[in-house]
């Protein structure tokens, strides 16, 4: 019953829209902002990836909506995973995109840019304290003021780390690093008293750790990348430290999670992000590590962890406004989202809803405990990925900074030259 992992991620995919279909001339088929009006109306509800676990749950969810407002009629769609970006594009460029759409930030990011997605700020400021800030932020664009979706479910994960590491390391079990200080001064440590036998990182760092680090990612007008200031390059030359000490893994270049996975299984690494099916792993693969586990939230030193958040976006050209808005509202309220929830291993976006017990109170199940560690720190949680910066932007920078781990380019070079590609790219877009 899994959500794909591109979705619950919200993996940051390139869309491109048709310059031809989605500029802004003319009013053929264009909506309101006004979503006072009486909610009644057809209108489609498009979804990525659910219907295969999730049927019942949303023709529910359909159907009380309908009872609640009987002059309404949903209809609902949903789209496999592959494809999705390009069936939006698609949808977009046809005028036939769905009144209310499942996207993630970076999915909306060309839509908003192209007129098609509502702003919420306008059509829908009434429910804005419903929603965690940073949760309602997450579909914000740069250089575009508005919100683009009303924030549906959130993600996050916490970190686990190797206590009997850490003892024979002769630091503190149960203190382990908070902020990117601590962790940089007690991998330099590991790795001395193993001899470089023990990392405590298997991955190089990604635009979420120079968000995490208090690196500014873009400028304010959402027209550049900004990640090579001195802070970044002062983030990015410390990652180099580590990764000549050996506290940072030799083969984290290439790493994928399942290689830093089965790296921190074996006691190479100290430290890996996971999840609830993690702990399931160590229980049965590595039973010592088990019995000896910490769990603790992400590293940060801003003092907000990073979430990934899903939303549902109404099109702006929707002929039935007040009945669109009701519905994605519907569809993400803290009823809802806390039904959806406790269905699927992902964390409501409303104010209040990650207080109740179930996001509080431990059973004794690793399920629980990690889902406890996560909602903790998501309630101040901040979406560090700019909803601009596609694939191709996040491979750039992953080989720049392994050139600078290298030692081929300096810190500052090859920060400069990601940015400097990840301005092409946003210039192509």
């Amino acid at each position: 019953m899994r959500i794909s992992r591109r979705a619950l991620t919200a993996a940051a995919v390139a869309l491109v829209l048709p310059l031809s279909a989605c500029g802004s001339g003319g009013d053929d088929g264009a909506g309101s902002t006004d979503a006072s009006g009486k909610v009644e109306g057809d209108i489609t509800f498009q979804t990525w990836n659910l219907r295969a676990h999730f049927k019942a749950y949303f023709e529910g969810l359909i159907a009380d909506f309908e009872k609640k407002y009987p002059g309404t009629h949903v209809k609902w769609v949903d789209q496999p995973a592959e494809g999705y970006p390009d069936k939006l594009s698609a949808d977009a460029g046809g005028g036939t995109l769905p009144d209310v759409v499942n996207v993630s930030p970076d999915l909306v990011a060309p839509l908003a840019k192209a007129g098609l997605a509502m702003d919420l700020d306008k059509a829908a400021a009434k429910y804005r304290s419903e929603y965690l800030p940073g949760a309602w932020a997450g579909h914000q664009v740069p250089g575009l003021k508005g919100t683009y979706a009303f924030p549906w479910y959130l993600n996050t994960g916490p970190l686990f780390y190797d206590k009997a590491l850490f003892r024979k390391a002769g630091l503190d079990p149960n203190k382990p690093p908070r902020t990117y200080d601590d962790l940089f001064a007690d991998a330099l440590q590991m790795a001395k008293r193993s001899d470089g036998k023990v990392a405590t990182l298997a991955n190089v760092p990604t635009i979420e750790d120079f968000g995490r680090y208090g690196v500014p990612l873009m400028n304010r007008q959402g027209t550049a990348f900004a990640f090579n200031d001195a802070r970044g390059v002062q983030l990015l030359t410390k990652y180099k430290e580590l990764y000549d000490a050996k506290a940072l893994d030799p083969q984290a270049l290439t790493a994928t999670p399942e290689s830093s996975g089965k790296k921190f299984l074996t006691g190479a690494v100290a430290m890996n992000p996971g999840s609830a099916l993690d702990l399931g792993n160590f229980k049965k693969n590595a039973p010592g590590l088990y019995k000896d586990i910490g769990i603790t939230d992400q590293i940060t030193s801003t003092g907000h962890v990073n979430m990934y958040v899903m939303g549902v976006m109404v099109n702006s050209r929707t002929r039935h406004t007040p009945a669109a808005v009701a519905f994605a509202h519907f569809v993400t309220d803290a009823r809802n989202q806390m039904s959806f929830a406790k269905k699927v291993a992902i964390f409501p976006s409303t104010a209040g809803s990650l207080d109740d017990p179930y996001f509080t109170e431990e059973d004794g199940t690793d399920e629980t405990r990690v889902r406890i560690a996560a909602a903790k720190s998501l309630k101040t949680a901040v979406n560090y990925t700019p909803v601009l910066f596609s694939d191709q932007m996040k491979t750039a920078l992953r080989n720049e900074v392994a050139k600078a781990l290298q030692g081929k380019e300096s810190p500052e070079q090859a920060l400069d030259n990601a940015v400097d590609a990840a301005d092409r790219l946003l210039q192509q877009g």
